[in-house]
């Protein structure tokens, strides 16, 4: 807005005031230093935090926030635009004012109100708006206290359609808020979930002392089991603080209820404990359950607080998501795009990030055939977790993959389109909508946006992940997927630089990205560890990604995806030169030797750099998966001091930080519980339900980059820079991509158990694949076990797994069983022993289809991880 257009809009103010907002009442102007509560009120920053329904998208013309609102609509609530996170204080005044049009003219009513049923409404002024801006002011005392009011314009109820436009808005009064202190309780920062019995153990003390304290753990009785001296560290970059630290990694005996206590400070209690992380396994795949779209979420699975109907299945007053169309200009058809993962607190769905946290399940199932912790899948396999379909045969991590590959899927442009073979990069609503809002109560119209190189190559990536495991359980949904990741691949390379707009965020986020370089390589990695396919390894090699530092300091992410495919390389069994593969896992190892020393020297034990750029939205996430890559690294070498460091990791998410707070829902004494969500409403409207178990939050931000922590927390310390309210979705949102990571690294966790010392090899294996059919429908194959420990084996179990839809047919000299991929040969009676330096031979037959058949990357003897020649 010109300053010239200002003063004429405020010269007319003045007769407004009166006798648009009401007669009879006089309206002092509020004290010079009132604060203002309303936040981009002239909308200089843009749309956000504005939201609205009802309307068309929201834009800012000449300085003003103007929308389309269709005509007919049958109240004036019908349609309306808001911000929510308004604070209001009993008994204050305040004095609400904007600047309106409406063309050809219509009344609009702004009303501050409770947020939720019922709605209570605190003020209301009422406006005829007309062709011309003119401004409409009141002066009035609110009844309640209300940390996070709502405004609503309601701009519906007129017969034709009526483009109104705001500016100017304005709500100033009641008290400056007092300096907000959190509230960090004792000073000795734990994991509050716990530690495992043979792990690390660390602690942070929070002192002004200078010189090494004492420092004791305590029985949940009281009985001194352990003490020593902490280490002074100084002053903590990320916090600020001066700290010290303490180890008691040598106590190892289980308990729960224990408590550290150093300089006259007890610290939450927690457990030490071999199955600490089982059900946090179940908790963090569970959230991605209670996001589903388009289906009824069973209470009885769940919880009867979350059961809700079938979110956005064109039952009103949802518009969405069966017969989607584009947006304006974008293309000529509809696509039915149900199902899916609700992305993170709004009702959006995004291919880009969909498709990380795909691959993260998928990658924390596939690691169980080459992990030796893993047991072979046993914890992820049928009827392990709450999901509708347990009980199908079907590992259940899979199945809840399965929903959202399915509506990844969708949104492939159909053939004989403009675009063929790319992939829509979202879907979600016209326009913001408030908190909270349950899917099936979401009223906007939803959109296809315009296909990106970006989200089709994710398809690519994950539907060539889904083509080899699901092959051994469903053989047409394998080649579907299969069909669908070539298509994709072949039409990104046909369309390599279609980005995202990063202006596109009405209604949604923007996930932009114009360096898709990454995604490419990633993309060529899956397709080749699927296929074999010499065309995928070509692209794949000749990327730069192949030979580059891929695992940058602060993690990686949707937006940075080459560690997925170097991860995938390093893990999944393949048919890379040996040189190639020894290559690409000293790449892991390297990263992780770096994460480890990062974490040695944080004070708070973090993988990641301390410096504020190194807090950022969802930053949670990223030192998760930096673990991820510390615990990959263990995988592939054994070498403690990499699980070690995934799981020193973890103390920070559960409470070894500075605000001495838990970042998962219900893990911890003091955890996380009213994180950003329009469907776990309850910090705004009681009957909705908090976050269920497991849920992470994005984590501090130093950023600030939503207008309720940038006016709370201005001039935070990075690890500060994060509040547990509902209204920060820059810190305290939930999303996909971050409980993937979660669910990995719990995973990883549970598979610990005691976290003893790693078992010595005591068997060798070689594999013989003596090469396919006539034909190429199967294959021969030899296994020769040696004994190469001390003592002899009476009696073998043989188990390993294949990459894809290999099936024994027969067997000679074991008995031979399958389930999925995952093969087990049990010992003749003639051949059960095997005498140390002995060894033991058999062989089978197997059926494919085609595809990649390498030899596999992890063989076990009576559960003994045995060495590969």
């Amino acid at each position: 807005m010109t300053p010239h257009r200002r003063r004429l809009l405020l010269a007319a103010a003045t007769t407004l005031a009166l006798t648009g907002a009401g007669a009879g009442a006089a309206y002092a102007d509020p004290p010079p230093d009132a604060p203002e509560q309303i936040e981009n009120g002239d909308f200089s920053a843009g749309v956000s935090p504005w939201f609205s329904y009802g309307t068309d998208a929201l834009t800012v013309t000449d300085g003003r926030l103007c929308t389309t609102v269709p005509g007919g609509l049958a109240n004036p609530w019908d349609a309306g635009i808001g911000q929510d996170g308004v604070p209001l204080i009993a008994g204050a005044e305040y004095t609400l004012g904007f600047d309106i049009s409406a063309t050809p003219g219509t009344a609009v009513k702004a009303v501050l109100q409770l947020g939720s049923a019922p709605y209570t409404t605190y003020a209301a002024v009422d406006a005829a708006a007309t062709g011309t801006a003119q401004r409409f002011e009141q002066t009035f005392t609110v009844p309640d206290d209300n940390p996070g009011a709502q405004l609503i314009f309601q701009v519906g109820g007129s017969a034709a359609a009526q483009t109104v436009c705001l500016d100017d808005v304005s709500l100033r009064g009641g008290e400056p808020p007092e300096p907000y202190v959190p509230d960090t309780g004792p000073r000795v920062r734990v994991n509050q979930v716990g530690y495992l019995p043979g792990g690390p153990k660390n602690a942070t003390v929070v002192t002004e002392a200078t010189e090494p304290l004492p420092w004791q753990l305590r029985s949940a009785a009281g009985a001194v089991l352990a003490s020593g001296t902490t280490t002074a560290r100084g002053v903590d970059e990320a916090s600020g603080q001066n700290v010290q630290t303490l180890d008691f990694s040598s106590y190892r005996t289980p308990g729960s209820g224990l408590t550290l206590t150093v300089d006259g400070e007890t610290s939450h209690p927690f457990d030490i404990s071999g199955s600490l992380y089982n059900q946090l396994r179940s908790d963090s795949l569970q959230f991605f359950y209670a996001q589903r779209s388009g289906i009824a979420i069973d209470g009885d699975l769940i919880g009867d607080e979350y059961a809700r109907p079938a979110g956005h299945l064109d039952v009103a007053p949802n518009q969405g998501d069966t017969n989607v169309p584009c947006q304006p200009g974008v293309c000529d058809y509809s696509l039915d795009v149900r199902g899916g993962w609700y992305d993170a607190g709004d009702h959006g769905k995004y291919v880009v990030n969909g498709g990380i946290a795909t691959y993260q399940l998928l990658n924390t199932f596939e690691r169980t055939k080459t992990a030796a912790t893993a047991a072979g899948g046993a914890a992820l396999a049928d009827s392990t977790l709450r999901v509708p379909e347990r009980g199908n045969a079907v590992p259940d991590i899979l199945d809840e993959a399965r929903w959202e590959l399915e509506f990844l899927l969708r949104m492939q442009v159909p053939a004989g389109k403009p675009l063929a073979g790319m992939v829509h990069h979202k879907i979600h609503d016209r326009n913001w909508t408030g908190l909270p809002l349950a899917p099936e109560d979401d009223p906007q119209p939803r959109e296809l946006h315009a296909p990106s190189t970006a989200a089709t190559l994710n398809l690519a990536a994950t539907a060539a992940q889904c083509a080899r495991l699901y092959a051994p359980y469903d053989a047409a949904f394998a080649a579907r997927c299969g069909t669908a990741a070539k298509t994709a691949y072949s039409a990104a390379k046909a369309h390599p630089a279609v980005y995202a707009s990063p202006t596109d965020g009405t209604g949604g986020g923007a996930y932009d990205d114009s360096n898709v370089t990454d995604e490419f390589y990633w993309a060529a990695a899956e397709l080749y560890l699927t296929t074999g396919v010499q065309t995928y390894l070509t692209d794949l090699t000749a990327s730069p990604h192949h030979t580059a530092d891929v695992f940058d300091s602060r993690g990686f992410g949707w937006q940075s995806v080459a560690a997925l495919g170097r991860l995938d390389l390093a893990t999944v069994p393949n048919g890379l030169p040996t040189a190639d593969v020894t290559r690409i896992r000293a790449s892991v190892t390297t990263a992780a030797d770096a994460y480890l020393v990062e974490l040695r020297r944080q004070a708070y034990g973090l993988p990641m750099p301390g410096d504020a750029n190194s807090y950022f939205w969802g930053g949670n996430s990223n030192v998760i998966n930096n673990a991820v890559v510390l615990a990959t690294a263990f995988d592939l070498t054994r070498d403690v001091k990499y699980r070690d460091g995934a799981v020193q990791a973890m103390d920070y998410i559960f409470g070894r930080n500075a605000l001495n707070i838990s970042y998962v829902t219900g893990w911890g004494e003091h955890a996380a519980q009213n994180q950003h969500s329009r469907i776990f409403g309850h910090q705004l409207d009681p009957s909705m339900p908090r976050p269920p178990a497991g849920s992470i939050a994005g984590g501090p931000n130093a950023a600030l980059q939503d207008p309720f922590v940038a006016k709370l927390l201005a001039g935070c310390e990075p690890m500060f820079c994060y509040v547990d309210d509902i209204n920060s979705y820059s810190t305290n949102e939930v999303a996909i991509n971050w409980n993937s990571a979660l669910a990995w690294i719990s995973s990883f966790l549970a598979d610990q158990g005691d976290s003893g010392a790693v078992p010595a090899t005591t068997c060798s294996v070689r594999y013989d694949n003596y090469g396919t059919w006539q034909g190429g429908t199967g294959f021969t194959a030899q296994l020769t076990i040696k004994n190469t420990g001390t003592t002899a084996v009476n009696g073998w179990s043989v188990r390993f797994a294949f990459t894809g839809d290999q099936r024994v047919r027969e067997a000679w000299l074991a008995k031979v069983t399958q389930a999925g991929a995952t093969v087990t040969a049990k010992n003749e009676s003639h051949n059960a022993k095997i005498a140390p330096g002995g060894t033991v031979t058999f062989g089978f037959n197997a059926t494919t289809s085609g595809g990649a058949n390498p030899n596999p990357g992890l063989v076990t003897v009576n559960g003994g991880a045995c060495s590969l020649s």
